[in-house]
């Protein structure tokens, strides 16, 4: 005779609140899916990892819950889960930076495609930038520590324990500004040599006049960034990786006992 599977009220509000701190995190992480927001990868990669956490899911007396206390907790863990996933998503975030700079800088501005994420016109290098960052999120295994925080959130914030404070807030705008700086140290030497480029043009062409420099100008700023860019980018795993390992060290000391 076969055994009848039951679950009992307990386990159902465990795995929602669990599930519900697991939502409020992939709206922001990094992921080469077709739509922003909450699409249906982002709900399946919740859903499982909700699921793999069943070992830190926690004890919930379910008599003593109300309508009210619930719903107040799905708040709070959502809440948590967004703090978290903001934090990781300023990993991803430097990079499009630094690829907005230059492609103002070297006229790439003026070509767009359609950006995977938000279906929107978008400029090219920024969205290589995106999808590059998204796809070194999962390949140097990031993803891994998002779950391990969040299974030592659980115990360190049991569900509707969890306050934005301001040392958190505080946290949190540090490593933000820490984008525009990371992104400037990618930026700013490429942006150094289109300016020594512009600079020997326009003595170039003050020196002769009948050459027609203005005209050149802007082809040759385009090829000397993608001749740059390819030395460049050698050094993006290695600040990717370090301004990540800021990152989750910050979330260690914030959400984990």
């Amino acid at each position: 005779m076969h055994a009848d599977l039951t679950l009992s009220a307990s386990t159902l509000i465990a795995f929602a609140l669990v599930l519900s701190r697991m939502v409020g995190v992939f709206v922001f992480v990094p992921m080469p899916v077709k739509e922003a927001g909450p699409s249906v990868a982002r709900i399946v990669f919740a859903f499982a990892s909700a699921l793999a956490l069943f070992p830190e899911w926690p004890s919930i007396a379910a008599a003593n819950v109300t309508l009210a206390t619930m719903v107040e907790w799905l708040i709070v863990e959502a809440a948590l889960g967004m703090a978290i996933g903001l934090m990781v998503s300023f990993i991803t975030e430097w990079l499009t930076f630094g690829a907005q700079i230059l492609g103002l800088q070297a006229g790439y501005g003026y070509a767009s495609v359609v950006d995977p994420t938000t279906q929107a016109d978008s400029d090219v290098l920024p969205v290589l930038a995106q999808l590059t960052s998204g796809l070194l999120f999962f390949t140097t295994g990031l993803h891994r520590y998002v779950i391990s925080a969040f299974a030592a959130s659980l115990n360190k914030y049991p569900p509707g324990q969890f306050v934005v404070t301001q040392d958190l807030t505080r946290t949190v705008v540090k490593l933000a500004s820490h984008v525009f700086s990371v992104g400037l140290r990618l930026a700013l030497p490429v942006i150094g040599l289109l300016l020594m480029a512009e600079v020997a043009l326009a003595l170039l062409g003050r020196v002769n006049s009948q050459l027609h420099i203005g005209m050149q100008a802007f082809p040759a700023k385009m090829l000397l960034t993608l001749a740059t860019l390819a030395s460049v980018l050698v050094v993006v795993p290695v600040l990717y990786q370090a301004f990540a390992g800021e990152v989750f060290e910050t979330i260690k000391r914030s959400f984990t006992p």
